[in-house]
């Protein structure tokens, strides 16, 4: 097969297999990614996620990786969620979970139809691949930037001009030498909703992000105490955030996921924080079983749950936050006494507080306790 063809059969078997989306660029990046990447780590702005830092070489430029890669295949998927999540914002009796942590993991589903078209494309070319879904030290983004697919927004995600914001990326990095495409031009503009939207300030920057501030970071990948200056802003989002995917103008174009897996599962749309608040690790395995949200862990998902009950400040809550004073683990534990105090009266939190401290023997939530309003002489 002559490449001309090879490249055009490659796009046709990669929208047979449901890709929405597929650019071909080389297995190097310009410079620029290596000293952007190097800032973001210099300023510790990755906090909790030591791997960006351990693996920093092969992230830096996929010829690290993978020596002998010659091409990397793009792809993306269309996740876009059936209807504007920001609304959503306001059911604060509600925990608010980010669009694709609904469904079905993407990894598990991008991954097996990355398997599906790698194997085609072996079989075609005798090439050697190997696949990659956000598991493995690949600068995605800048790839699916240089390849075609979108350009790298304001907000650090990709924007694609067909698609809107909400795209799960692949690579399928080869040894064989396909016909690279153009890299998508920035297409932002004067335009900084995604950087006005941000509720924790979180891009010092146009085109760069301190996640120790995102949410979705604090969330997800923030293994401690979320900090005390941040909780307020979390308002009732308990997985991750879409404020600055779902404002971006470019969404105009953007469609509800053909991939039906993606979208959100009835019983995880959203659910109230009086259900959630009750899980034990049985029943949260059991809720979130074949979605992302499992992989946070119960006390983690927990702790942000009890944030966005204090910040709800519904008095129907105040029995379930209570009930977690006494929980097993430390950081729910501690967590719960700042949503407590958010929603009791002070003098009310002051009783409380006389009570329940002198049970309590772990530094981290006797340090919760400390922290909190001081009590009426």
């Amino acid at each position: 097969m002559m490449k001309s063809e090879l490249k055009l059969a490659l796009q046709r078997q990669a929208l047979t297999e449901g890709f929405d989306l597929v650019g071909i660029t080389s297995a190097d990046l310009p410079e620029l990614n290596k000293i952007a990447f190097s800032e973001f780590l210099i300023n510790n702005w990755h906090g909790d996620m030591l791997w960006m830092e351990e693996k920093k070489q092969r992230r830096e430029n996929p010829s690290h990786l993978w020596p002998e890669a010659k091409s990397v295949i793009m792809l993306a998927m269309n996740y876009g969620p059936e209807q504007n999540p920001l609304p959503e914002l306001r059911k604060t009796k509600n925990g608010v979970l980010s669009c694709y942590a609904k469904g079905k993991d993407y990894h598990d589903i991008v991954k097996k139809k990355l398997k599906n078209l790698a194997r085609w494309f072996v079989t075609e070319t005798g090439a050697e691949v190997k696949v990659f879904v956000d598991t493995a030290p690949v600068m995605e983004k800048p790839l699916a930037m240089q390849a075609g697919i979108g350009w790298q927004g304001k907000h650090t995600n990709i924007v694609s001009p067909k698609l809107g914001s909400w795209t799960f990326l692949g690579a399928i990095f080869t040894t064989e030498a396909i016909e690279i495409d153009e890299p998508e031009k920035d297409h932002c503009g004067s335009c900084r909703k995604c950087l006005d939207i941000c509720p924790t300030n979180a891009f010092p920057k146009a085109y760069q992000l301190e996640a120790t501030k995102c949410i979705s970071y604090l969330t997800i990948e923030h293994q401690g105490m979320i900090d005390r200056e941040l909780r307020s802003k979390m308002g009732n989002r308990i997985y991750g955030c879409d404020d600055c995917l779902a404002i971006c103008p470019w969404n105009k174009f953007a469609k509800k996921a053909e991939e039906l897996r993606f979208l959100a599962r009835d019983e995880i749309d959203n659910p109230p924080l009086k259900e959630l608040l009750k899980l034990d690790d049985e029943s949260f395995r059991k809720k979130f079983s074949g979605t992302p949200i499992k992989r946070t862990g119960r006390d983690r998902f927990i702790r942000n749950c009890l944030i966005a009950a204090g910040n709800s400040k519904d008095q129907e809550l105040v029995q379930d936050v209570q009930n977690h004073l006494r929980d097993e683990n430390e950081l729910v534990r501690a967590t719960s006494v700042w949503a407590m105090e958010q929603l009791l009266q002070k003098e009310d939190f002051t009783k409380l507080k006389q009570t329940e401290i002198v049970k309590e023997k772990h530094p981290l939530v006797l340090s919760e306790w400390h922290k909190s309003e001081p009590e009426n002489e």
